[in-house]
């Protein structure tokens, strides 16, 4: 046992199990571990390091921020909380009267919304999620999350959240009546998979949404902000197919790996169901974390890093499908999942970092792949050259 994980095993709670590697620095798609050897990032903090590790924009909108202004609790506002609800709103080409409420990550997002879809429906306590869900950890968003291993040791959760399967839209449509709130949906499931739902199943459930009067909210904390090569999940045709919904969470990418999330109100109607008092948090929008996410919107803009996604996300795709041994290639842009059976996920992983790379098991013979936005070519292509090798060394742990 290395000394440092020793010292990890006595100070901190075992709720992730132990680490794989004790990371010292990053730069780029590039991070180095504390004895020295370096690793092509494919995982990017779980599609958190947008721009990768010490992108340059971060560095120096961060230390200005922090040199200048920090903690203000929100008493008050700042032009770095002002601007990124403005960009975050027009990046979302969002209606006249929508608003944005800062938190601090995903699971905050999605408790802001359960607080939201009761608002809207006041009496209605059924809240729609599907089965595959993925919402967090805190108890209004772990109601929602599908997984039981993660619900049942907390019972009773928040009442009224009800599972239908994946992909059946007249599931849906079944499970929809007068006391469901709100409609949660990932575009793509993250945890499940990266696994995107049917062609048609997001338009029905804004059809199912509307008939019942519930609220539609799409869940994109791992699919906004540029991962699927749109700003939004939902804006990129294959995957929204025109669908807006009436709220959207964010988190992830937004802050560049400093902690941010939002929920997003569309329209007048459904951003005036929250008012003073009844929503809040004391970290939320902070200066520090607004300006490390004006200079991720920033840097996506400028330097084109929507098509680059594109780009990248299709040749990493292309590459993935031309490999014996790798099957159903699935995601858009960099979020991107593949099939390795019989080799396990696991022992691909471990092979993977022997050679350089870190990626995620994501199911029991399921890799996942969330690099940073910025990733290269270069990058690509060496991990590309190196997967068959990988899965030779990880069929041979088993």
């Amino acid at each position: 046992m290395t000394e440092w994980l020793d010292e990890y095993r006595g100070s901190l709670l075992p709720v992730y199990g132990d680490p794989q590697k004790k990371l010292a620095k990053g730069k780029g798609a590039v991070v180095e571990d504390s004895d020295g050897k370096r690793y092509v990032d494919f995982l990017g903090g779980i599609a958190v390091n947008s721009l990768g590790h010490a992108h340059p924009a971060i560095v120096e909108a961060v230390s200005k921020q922090t040199a200048e202004l920090g903690q203000i609790s929100n008493f008050y506002t700042s032009d770095q909380q002002i601007r990124l609800a403005q960009r975050v709103l027009s990046t979302a080409q969002a209606p006249a009267g929508s608003k944005v409420f800062l938190c601090n990550s995903g699971s905050e997002a999605n408790e802001a919304a359960v607080k939201l879809a009761r608002r809207a429906k006041p009496g209605r306590t059924g809240i729609i999620a599907v089965d595959g869900a993925f919402h967090g950890r805190t108890m209004g968003a772990l109601s929602l999350t599908a997984k039981k291993d993660y619900r049942e040791p907390f019972a009773p959760l928040v009442p009224g959240a009800q599972h239908v399967p994946f992909g059946d839209a007249q599931a849906l449509k079944d499970a929809a009546d007068e006391n469901t709130s709100a409609i949660i949906i990932e575009p793509i499931q993250g945890e499940a998979g990266v696994r995107p739902h049917p062609a048609g199943y997001l338009a029905a459930a804004r059809e199912i949404a509307d008939e019942v009067g519930a609220l539609l909210i799409f869940d994109e904390v791992q699919t906004g902000v540029g991962r699927t090569g749109s700003w939004y999940a939902f804006q990129h045709p294959e995957i929204g197919e025109g669908v807006r919904p009436d709220a959207m969470t964010l988190a992830k990418g937004l802050g560049g790996g400093l902690p941010i999330g939002a929920l997003v109100t569309f329209g007048e109607e459904t951003s005036k169901l929250l008012t003073a008092g009844q929503h809040g948090t004391t970290f939320g929008g902070n200066p520090i974390a607004c300006a490390a996410a004006n200079a991720v919107l920033d840097v996506i803009e400028s330097d084109a890093v929507l098509e680059h996604v594109r780009e990248a996300g299709q040749l990493l795709h292309d590459g993935l499908e031309a490999i014996p041994g790798v099957n159903d290639v699935r995601g858009a842009g960099l979020l991107l999942s593949f099939d390795i059976a019989p080799v396990s996920a696991k022992d691909f992983t471990s092979a993977a970092l022997k050679a350089g790379f870190l990626v995620n098991a994501v199911a029991p013979s399921r890799i996942r792949l969330a690099p940073p936005l910025i990733i290269t070519s270069d990058e690509i292509r060496a991990f590309l050259s190196a997967v068959p090798d990988i899965l030779k060394e990880g069929g041979q742990s088993a």
